[in-house]
């Protein structure tokens, strides 16, 4: 085999990794969607770095317990001890258990720990930005949670401009069952739950599989359709003036001009 031509060096594909933009994650220790899903719509140019606190129950107590342990703070301090670009807590319910408040309160606390300011954000927050960012007034909420979280859930959207017009919820509470819910079956939760009276659908949970059905709901529906992770992911490349995402993920990353020309390939 002949090496290459005198000068001519040959193409390396990850040489990017490096000097990637690099998104930070607070995670649920027993969670195991939400990197998998971000990496399926990044390009080589973003990679993602985690750090996980424990979730006992996905009940108001459970997510309760772990938002008020020292490992939230101990999680966020040492994710940021790499060279991050943004910072995103990866927990919908978490995020929105007590409010909008509460959230901005989380955001705030993320920022003092880590001192990355104007680059901190939560699965909430992110949430709330795509919904407006696709023009989403009312919406149907789609979610794995049980009833006492599904009502925290319409409380929050309600309170910041997107009433819930329709939910669902499949009473579960054990984390690691929440990501064995096959994606197909999140496809038919969405479009039986669907009212023609909501602006777009929202898939809560970011443990919950989402995105991989974020493009066929949008044509079933024939509206926009924003997950958790995927909110969460576009909201971390706009903090960071990231690179766009891989094409193939919704109208969100679409509408905002956010889908990689080139179509991600390294």
């Amino acid at each position: 085999m002949s090496g290459p031509a005198e000068g001519v060096r040959p193409r390396l594909p990850l040489a990017a990794l490096n000097t990637a933009k690099r998104i930070g994650l607070v995670y649920m220790a027993s969670s195991t969607l939400m990197e998998a899903e971000m990496y399926a719509m990044a390009t080589p140019g973003v990679t993602v770095h985690t750090s996980r606190v424990t979730l006992p129950k996905v009940t108001v107590e459970g997510i309760d317990a772990m938002m008020r342990s020292p490992q939230l703070r101990e999680a966020a301090e040492l994710v940021a001890q790499a060279p991050l670009d943004v910072l995103i807590f990866g927990g919908t319910s978490a995020s929105f258990l007590h409010g909008t408040a509460w959230d901005r309160l989380l955001t705030e606390q993320l920022t003092a720990w880590t001192g990355l300011t104007g680059r901190c954000t939560t699965t909430s927050t992110a949430s709330i930005a795509a919904l407006d960012a696709v023009g989403a007034g009312s919406i149907t909420l789609v979610t794995p949670y049980r009833q006492e979280v599904v009502d925290r859930a319409v409380r929050f959207f309600g309170d910041n401009g997107h009433p819930v017009v329709a939910s669902v919820g499949l009473d579960i509470t054990d984390d690691r069952a929440l990501a064995e819910v096959p994606l197909e079956r999140v496809f038919d939760l969405a479009v039986e739950t669907d009212t023609p009276e909501a602006d777009a659908v929202f898939i809560s949970c970011t443990n919950f599989a989402s995105v991989g059905a974020i493009a066929a709901l949008e044509d079933a529906l024939g509206k926009p359709v924003v997950s958790a992770v995927q909110a969460s992911f576009w909201h971390c490349l706009r903090l960071a003036d990231a690179p766009a995402a891989r094409p193939g993920f919704g109208s969100l990353f679409r509408l905002t001009g956010m889908v990689a020309d080139d179509g991600g390939v390294p």
